[in-house]
């Protein structure tokens, strides 16, 4: 029970461990409209939010399921999934007239080259501006999938039946995962681009 200032109760989504406050006080005080990623083992979620005193208001949410109607036939939950979602949030962000947003991963670990700063990087690429540092974003080979492609074809037949056998079993070819990007990638940009 708190008596006195001797014991202080702590917010509760931080005593559950849900929100930093003194991290979202630094992206709150930008005054600029929060990119807020967050991942799942199956699915990335993005969303533009802008703070209001009465609660923050959510202006625009893309999930990687979502990809699916481009003919995305691929793990939603790998680095070309999260790079071709950045690109949709960043090419949404424009038709909403945003140009500028900080980049909020929440309680995520920020490692060097992950997903999270493959989303970042299809962002980017889509013309939306974030603070960022070059160092971390994944390289263009990791972002395309030549990565997956590249272990795929290392492999023997029995191990690519085993590994991949998802995909083997839906006539998906990983070897493709390359071309498969590019043509999607073609598809979101020309949807933005004549609509």
């Amino acid at each position: 029970m708190a008596l006195n200032k001797k014991y202080t109760v702590k917010y509760k989504r931080k005593k559950l461990g849900l929100t930093d406050y003194v991290a979202r006080l630094k992206l709150l005080t930008s005054r600029k409209v929060r990119l807020v990623v967050r991942k799942s083992l199956n699915n990335f979620t993005a969303q533009l939010i802008s703070y209001d005193s009465k609660g923050d208001r959510v202006l625009k949410t893309i999930k990687a399921k979502s990809l699916k109607e481009y003919g995305w036939k691929y793990h939603l939950g790998n680095l070309p999934s999260a790079y071709l979602t950045g690109l949709v949030i960043g090419l949404e962000a424009k038709n909403l007239k945003i140009k500028e947003a900080v980049l909020d991963i929440g309680l995520s670990e920020s490692l060097k080259g992950s997903s999270l700063y493959s989303l970042l990087r299809g962002a980017l690429d889509s013309g939306l501006i974030i603070p960022h540092s070059k160092e971390i974003l994944p390289s263009e080979d990791r972002v395309s999938g030549k990565h997956i492609q590249d272990h795929y074809n290392l492999l023997s037949q029995d191990i690519k039946n085993k590994q991949f056998s998802k995909y083997l079993k839906n006539n998906i070819n990983p070897g493709n995962i390359v071309k498969d990007f590019q043509e999607v990638k073609n598809k979101i940009l020309n949807k933005y681009k004549n609509g």
